[in-house]
């Protein structure tokens, strides 16, 4: 099996860590630097911030973060929320940030994810799709911090974004963001059976056996944990232990 990436994701309203439940009520937690230092010094693969309010006018407060992560941490960085033209992009790209992750702006002008592709390649590229399990089944696709519906089938909209030039899919489950009830593996392997871009898996992680669940069953490239590691429920040495104890393919500590 192919090396599977462990992914811390911070999200971020002004200065501050924050976490919620369904991508709402959210709380602050801490200070988003510290935490991420903690997280490198412990072994993690990459590092995900993602602007929960992603206004304008608070787009200086994460830029300034990104340099400060960036100087003082040397894992990949990917960076979504707010990212609606190409100079936003740039903007991010030149403080720091490794890969940029596009959901509502790529939602209401997919040709965003051409440009970017074209300007930066595909690698550099992440397409974030927030996913809400419908009653008749399948997945829609939401926007906005998961407050506003698209209309959008997720599978379908994961393989248009792939064609458009999105080098990875990140993945987000509503339904099980915050709740530490496990990942979406079924909403995972769907979209990992029709695209050939990697995809990482987010949304729900509460125990090792969850970890384990997805990268033995969703055929994931890459775990997002959150709410987990920040509020001490699991570690990474921890979760490090138990994938060699089980055979589980983390990749190698660097």
């Amino acid at each position: 099996m192919k090396p599977v990436r462990l992914i811390s994701r911070l999200d971020i309203k002004k200065p501050n860590l924050i976490k919620g439940v369904h991508l709402e009520g959210l709380r602050v937690v801490g200070d988003p630097c510290l935490f991420a230092n903690q997280y490198y010094k412990d072994g993690i693969d990459e590092i995900i911030y993602m602007d929960a309010v992603a206004s304008l006018y608070e787009r200086n407060t994460i830029l300034e973060l990104i340099t400060q992560t960036a100087r003082e941490i040397f894992v990949p960085i990917t960076v979504g929320g707010g990212i609606r033209s190409l100079s936003d992009a740039v903007a991010v790209l030149r403080a720091g940030a490794d890969k940029i992750a596009i959901n509502t702006a790529a939602i209401e002008n997919p040709n965003l994810f051409d440009t970017l592709a074209k300007e930066f390649g595909s690698q550099c590229v992440v397409a974030s799709i927030e996913a809400k399990k419908e009653p008749g089944g399948g997945w829609e696709a939401l926007v906005e911090n998961g407050r506003e519906k698209t209309g959008r089938d997720v599978l379908k909209w994961a393989l248009e974004c792939e064609e458009r030039g999105a080098g990875e899919i990140l993945v987000t489950s509503v339904d099980r963001e915050g709740t530490f009830s496990g990942f979406d593996v079924e909403l995972t392997l769907a979209i990992k059976n029709i695209v050939s871009v990697p995809v990482i898996s987010s949304g729900g992680c509460g125990t090792l056996e969850d970890i384990e669940d997805v990268i033995s069953n969703g055929n994931v490239d890459g775990v997002v944990i959150a709410g987990a590691l920040h509020y001490g429920k699991i570690g990474i040495t921890e979760i490090r232990d138990y994938s060699s104890q089980n055979n589980l393919p983390l990749r190698t500590v660097r």
